[in-house]
């Protein structure tokens, strides 16, 4: 039996379990061996981390041709428009080149837990949340799309990939699925 771990890692945390320069790790939470993480979330970014025992399945989650949906809320500097939401919806041309097409629609604040520290906030810059869903996990992929179309990533929370998330899930906790 597989052990599948759901992690709501928090911010500035690396999604690693040792660091030469003493940052906080994966091993300031979860004290199990032989689980590693099945893809990757950056330091700036929250939300879901998957880890597991099962090279297979760490296999399943992590590589884009099982075609596994992740779905992010991003906080973004100003109010985008209709054209930018299109462009995601289309797929945006990085330097690594074009992304595949994104699922996004605009959304209400979501009921988070506050950031520590606490995004920036510039009371002449408006910010919007978008839901974003996506089949591909480049390096800070959704950064740079969101910047690509004129609205850069100010807060960036992984809620779910495929079928599992963090709902119920303190920032720093995690549990334990059995597949």
């Amino acid at each position: 039996m597989s052990r599948l771990l759901l992690f709501n890692k928090p911010y500035g945390v690396l999604s690693q379990f040792t660091d030469a320069e003493g940052r906080e790790t994966l091993a300031n939470y979860i004290d199990l061996p032989g689980v590693y993480p099945a893809g990757r979330l950056d330091r700036d970014s929250e939300g879901l981390l998957l880890l597991t025992d099962d090279g297979k399945l760490q296999q399943k989650i992590a590589d884009p041709k099982y075609k596994k949906w992740k779905t992010y809320w991003v906080q973004v500097e100003k109010q985008p428009d209709e054209t930018a939401l299109q462009q995601l919806r289309d797929g945006v041309t990085l330097k690594d080149g074009p992304t595949r097409p994104a699922q996004v629609k605009v959304i209400d604040e979501p009921a988070l837990w506050p950031r520590t520290p606490p995004v920036r906030f510039r009371q002449n810059i408006p910010t919007a949340w978008l839901e974003l869903k996506i089949r591909e996990g480049r390096n800070r992929q959704v950064r740079r799309m969101t910047a690509a179309v004129g609205y850069p990533t100010l807060r960036l929370v992984r809620v779910s990939i495929g079928e599992w998330g963090i709902q119920g899930i303190a920032p720093g906790e995690w549990q334990e699925q059995h597949i």
